[in-house]
């Protein structure tokens, strides 16, 4: 029986590179995807007929998010779609906790990432009786003073090119940044930012490219330290949106990075930042 892939499918997954331009770089001869009867090897499939991508394309955009179930429930590509409806797929979005199971460690499905210098970032779990609801938070309590050094937190679960990520942050310290934000279309040293800073008073959306960052567009904001921000940061196709606080600062079209990638969240420098209500939703 072909395994279960991830249980978490957003947008335009990545299926394979030749049939459409949803598609991220993945082989055609190494992708298998399971049918909804999980017995079916649809390797052969794949690459013998285009009408299997048109369906799979489908499929994806149907099947924006499943949870707890896994992808063969989801796309069935021999016969026909199943598990969300569209109303229900494009309507829920998931909240991913970080649990008091996960007290003083890396929470589960996620991994760290390094761009730049300095030292190894530390992301762990940790209580805080403050935060919104008294949930654990994210922290992450690297405090190396690096200025090019970019600590992130990229989460496993999704794969994802239109999408938002909202998120609630803190700037707790940091003599040379007070910064936090969001990565999305993530792959190893090619991804786009939107953070914010208190020590500037500024949201920045940015990408990174072979690992060297530059400003796509700055905007002053107040953003202030010590304080709960709502940061959110929606990819659909070439626009890129921004926002503070419920209030969009930034809206504009980047063709850079076309296909999908991973989500995070992000740090710089000495910045020892919190992070709590990480959401992820689908956009259509």
């Amino acid at each position: 029986m072909a395994e279960p892939l991830s249980p978490l499918l957003l947008g335009s997954w990545a299926l394979g590179s030749e049939a459409s331009p949803f598609f991220a770089n993945v082989g055609l001869a190494e992708t298998l995807i399971p049918c909804s009867n999980g017995t079916a090897d649809m390797k052969s499939k794949l690459q013998g007929s285009r009408k299997i991508w048109a369906l799979a394309e489908r499929c994806t955009r149907r099947a924006w998010r499943v949870s707890s179930i896994s992808l063969a429930a989801a796309v069935a590509l021999s016969s026909g779609c199943s598990g969300l409806t569209d109303r229900e797929s494009a309507s829920r979005l998931q909240a991913v906790e970080f649990n008091s199971s996960d007290l003083g460690q890396l929470p589960r499905d996620f991994t760290t990432a390094l761009t730049g210098g300095g030292g190894p970032p530390s992301w762990v779990v940790r209580a805080d009786p403050q935060a919104l609801g008294g949930k654990p938070v994210l922290v992450q309590e690297s405090a190396d003073d690096t200025s090019y050094r970019f600590p992130m937190c990229i989460y496993e679960k999704a794969i994802a090119r239109d999408v938002a990520v909202e998120v609630n942050w803190k700037a707790i310290s940091g003599k040379v940044d007070q910064a936090g934000g969001i990565v999305l279309r993530y792959r190893p040293e090619n991804y786009y930012i939107a953070r914010a800073n208190a020590l500037e008073d500024n949201v920045v959306l940015f990408k990174t490219v072979g690992g060297k960052r530059s400003k796509i567009e700055e905007v002053q904001a107040k953003v202030t330290g010590g304080q709960w921000h709502t940061l959110r940061f929606e990819a659909k196709g070439p626009r890129l949106k921004v926002a503070i606080d419920g209030h969009t600062l930034i809206d504009r079209d980047d063709f850079t990075f076309p296909n999908p990638g991973k989500v995070g969240l992000w740090t710089k420098a000495d910045s020892v930042s919190a992070f709590t209500d990480f959401r992820i939703e689908p956009v259509r």
